[in-house]
Protein backbone atom coordinates (compact mmCIF):
# COMPACT_ATOMS: atom_id res chain seq x y z
CA UNK A 1 0.00 0.00 0.00
CA UNK A 2 1.28 3.45 -0.94
CA UNK A 3 1.56 5.39 2.32
CA UNK A 4 2.02 8.77 0.62
CA UNK A 5 -1.70 9.46 0.88
CA UNK A 6 -2.17 8.13 4.45
CA UNK A 7 -2.69 10.95 6.93
CA UNK A 8 -2.65 10.32 10.70
CA UNK A 9 -5.72 12.06 12.14
CA UNK A 10 -5.92 10.84 15.75
CA UNK A 11 -4.80 14.18 17.21
CA UNK A 12 -7.23 16.14 14.99
CA UNK A 13 -10.10 13.87 16.01
CA UNK A 14 -9.31 14.35 19.72
CA UNK A 15 -9.09 18.15 19.54
CA UNK A 16 -12.45 19.03 18.01
CA UNK A 17 -12.64 21.55 16.36
CA UNK A 18 -9.11 21.81 14.99
CA UNK A 19 -7.47 22.27 11.63
CA UNK A 20 -4.31 21.16 9.92
CA UNK A 21 -2.89 22.19 6.58
CA UNK A 22 -1.46 19.45 4.39
CA UNK A 23 0.64 20.01 1.26
CA UNK A 24 2.45 17.16 -0.51
CA UNK A 25 3.17 15.56 -3.87
CA UNK A 26 2.97 11.86 -4.69
CA UNK A 27 2.70 9.49 -7.63
CA UNK A 28 -0.84 9.22 -8.95
CA UNK A 29 -0.89 5.42 -8.98
CA UNK A 30 2.32 4.07 -7.43
CA UNK A 31 0.67 0.70 -6.81
CA UNK A 32 -0.57 0.43 -10.44
CA UNK A 33 -4.15 -0.21 -9.33
CA UNK A 34 -5.64 1.33 -12.47
CA UNK A 35 -5.26 -0.38 -15.83
CA UNK A 36 -4.08 1.96 -18.59
CA UNK A 37 -6.91 3.18 -20.80
CA UNK A 38 -7.02 2.82 -24.56
CA UNK A 39 -4.74 4.88 -26.82
CA UNK A 40 -7.57 7.24 -27.80
CA UNK A 41 -8.76 7.92 -24.25
CA UNK A 42 -7.72 10.63 -21.83
CA UNK A 43 -5.68 9.26 -18.93
CA UNK A 44 -3.27 10.06 -16.12
CA UNK A 45 0.02 8.19 -16.08
CA UNK A 46 0.69 5.97 -13.07
CA UNK A 47 3.93 7.86 -12.40
CA UNK A 48 2.37 11.30 -12.83
CA UNK A 49 2.95 13.56 -9.86
CA UNK A 50 -0.19 14.69 -8.04
CA UNK A 51 -0.02 17.90 -6.05
CA UNK A 52 -2.27 17.99 -2.99
CA UNK A 53 -2.92 21.14 -0.95
CA UNK A 54 -5.78 20.66 1.51
CA UNK A 55 -7.02 21.83 4.87
CA UNK A 56 -8.24 19.18 7.31
CA UNK A 57 -10.94 20.41 9.69
CA UNK A 58 -12.18 18.11 12.43
CA UNK A 59 -15.76 17.91 13.61
CA UNK A 60 -17.50 15.52 15.95
CA UNK A 61 -17.29 12.14 14.21
CA UNK A 62 -15.15 13.10 11.25
CA UNK A 63 -13.08 15.44 9.12
CA UNK A 64 -13.73 17.86 6.33
CA UNK A 65 -11.04 17.91 3.65
CA UNK A 66 -11.09 21.07 1.57
CA UNK A 67 -8.54 22.32 -0.96
CA UNK A 68 -7.06 21.54 -4.37
CA UNK A 69 -5.56 18.54 -6.10
CA UNK A 70 -3.92 18.62 -9.52
CA UNK A 71 -2.28 16.16 -11.88
CA UNK A 72 -1.11 16.16 -15.50
CA UNK A 73 -3.13 14.21 -18.04
CA UNK A 74 -2.64 13.19 -21.67
CA UNK A 75 -5.03 12.39 -24.48
CA UNK A 76 -5.76 12.70 -28.18
CA UNK A 77 -7.43 15.70 -29.86
CA UNK A 78 -10.94 14.76 -30.92
CA UNK A 79 -10.64 16.66 -34.21
CA UNK A 80 -7.09 16.18 -35.51
CA UNK A 81 -5.78 13.20 -33.50
CA UNK A 82 -2.60 14.86 -32.21
CA UNK A 83 -1.36 14.27 -28.68
CA UNK A 84 -2.81 16.66 -26.11
CA UNK A 85 -1.42 17.41 -22.65
CA UNK A 86 -3.20 19.19 -19.84
CA UNK A 87 -3.50 19.54 -16.10
CA UNK A 88 -6.56 18.60 -14.09
CA UNK A 89 -6.83 21.12 -11.27
CA UNK A 90 -9.74 20.24 -9.01
CA UNK A 91 -11.28 21.88 -5.97
CA UNK A 92 -12.22 19.24 -3.39
CA UNK A 93 -14.56 19.52 -0.43
CA UNK A 94 -15.21 16.07 1.05
CA UNK A 95 -15.97 14.39 4.37
CA UNK A 96 -14.19 11.57 6.14
CA UNK A 97 -16.08 9.81 8.92
CA UNK A 98 -15.09 7.18 11.46
CA UNK A 99 -18.58 5.63 11.66
CA UNK A 100 -20.67 6.03 8.51
CA UNK A 101 -24.41 6.49 8.87
CA UNK A 102 -26.71 4.19 6.87
CA UNK A 103 -27.18 5.67 3.41
CA UNK A 104 -24.10 7.91 3.69
CA UNK A 105 -22.14 6.61 0.70
CA UNK A 106 -20.61 9.99 -0.10
CA UNK A 107 -18.22 10.07 2.86
CA UNK A 108 -14.79 8.46 2.90
CA UNK A 109 -13.77 6.33 5.88
CA UNK A 110 -11.28 7.01 8.63
CA UNK A 111 -9.68 3.67 9.43
CA UNK A 112 -7.30 2.99 12.34
CA UNK A 113 -6.87 6.75 12.95
CA UNK A 114 -5.73 7.34 9.36
CA UNK A 115 -7.49 9.11 6.51
CA UNK A 116 -6.47 7.63 3.17
CA UNK A 117 -6.63 10.52 0.71
CA UNK A 118 -5.84 8.30 -2.31
CA UNK A 119 -9.48 7.46 -3.16
CA UNK A 120 -10.46 11.13 -2.84
CA UNK A 121 -7.57 12.24 -5.08
CA UNK A 122 -8.19 9.50 -7.66
CA UNK A 123 -11.93 10.21 -7.79
CA UNK A 124 -11.45 13.96 -8.14
CA UNK A 125 -8.79 13.73 -10.86
CA UNK A 126 -10.43 10.97 -12.91
CA UNK A 127 -13.81 12.72 -12.87
CA UNK A 128 -12.17 15.95 -14.07
CA UNK A 129 -10.53 14.40 -17.15
CA UNK A 130 -11.97 15.71 -20.43
CA UNK A 131 -13.82 13.04 -22.42
CA UNK A 132 -12.90 14.54 -25.79
CA UNK A 133 -10.06 17.07 -25.46
CA UNK A 134 -9.05 19.59 -28.11
CA UNK A 135 -5.48 20.56 -28.97
CA UNK A 136 -6.77 24.13 -29.22
CA UNK A 137 -10.22 25.74 -29.36
CA UNK A 138 -10.00 26.64 -33.07
CA UNK A 139 -8.76 23.21 -34.20
CA UNK A 140 -9.84 22.61 -37.82
CA UNK A 141 -9.50 18.83 -37.61
CA UNK A 142 -8.78 16.39 -40.41
CA UNK A 143 -10.29 16.50 -43.89
CA UNK A 144 -12.79 13.61 -44.01
CA UNK A 145 -11.85 12.87 -47.64
CA UNK A 146 -8.06 13.12 -47.96
CA UNK A 147 -7.10 13.07 -44.26
CA UNK A 148 -4.90 16.17 -44.34
CA UNK A 149 -4.54 18.07 -41.06
CA UNK A 150 -6.42 21.31 -41.78
CA UNK A 151 -4.41 23.10 -39.07
CA UNK A 152 -1.22 22.65 -41.10
CA UNK A 153 -2.43 22.75 -44.73
CA UNK A 154 -5.56 23.19 -46.82
CA UNK A 155 -7.13 21.04 -49.49
CA UNK A 156 -9.71 21.44 -52.25
CA UNK A 157 -11.71 18.34 -51.42
CA UNK A 158 -15.45 18.38 -52.02
CA UNK A 159 -17.99 15.94 -50.80
CA UNK A 160 -18.65 13.16 -53.31
CA UNK A 161 -22.14 13.13 -54.84
CA UNK A 162 -24.22 10.14 -53.85
CA UNK A 163 -26.16 9.13 -56.97
CA UNK A 164 -29.06 7.89 -54.85
CA UNK A 165 -29.70 11.44 -53.60
CA UNK A 166 -28.57 13.43 -56.66
CA UNK A 167 -32.15 13.75 -57.99
CA UNK A 168 -33.09 15.75 -54.90
CA UNK A 169 -30.60 18.49 -55.83
CA UNK A 170 -32.99 19.74 -58.53
CA UNK A 171 -36.03 19.65 -56.27
CA UNK A 172 -37.50 23.10 -55.52
CA UNK A 173 -40.47 23.91 -53.31
CA UNK A 174 -43.17 26.47 -54.13
CA UNK A 175 -42.06 28.69 -51.22
CA UNK A 176 -38.54 28.91 -52.64
CA UNK A 177 -39.71 29.94 -56.13
CA UNK A 178 -41.98 32.70 -54.81
CA UNK A 179 -39.20 33.97 -52.52
CA UNK A 180 -36.78 34.02 -55.49
CA UNK A 181 -39.25 35.96 -57.66
CA UNK A 182 -39.83 38.52 -54.86
CA UNK A 183 -36.07 39.11 -54.64
CA UNK A 184 -35.76 39.86 -58.37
Amino acid sequence: MDTSFLVPVAQLMRDVPSTSELVFSAHFDAEHEFAPRGAAETDVGADAIVDVAVMLQSFSGGLRVKGRVSAPWFGVCRRCSVAVLGVADVHVDERFVDHPEPGDEEAYLIENDFANLAPLVHDAILLELPLAPLCREDCQGLCPYCGIDRNEASCDCTAPVNSRWATLDGLRFADETSAESNEA
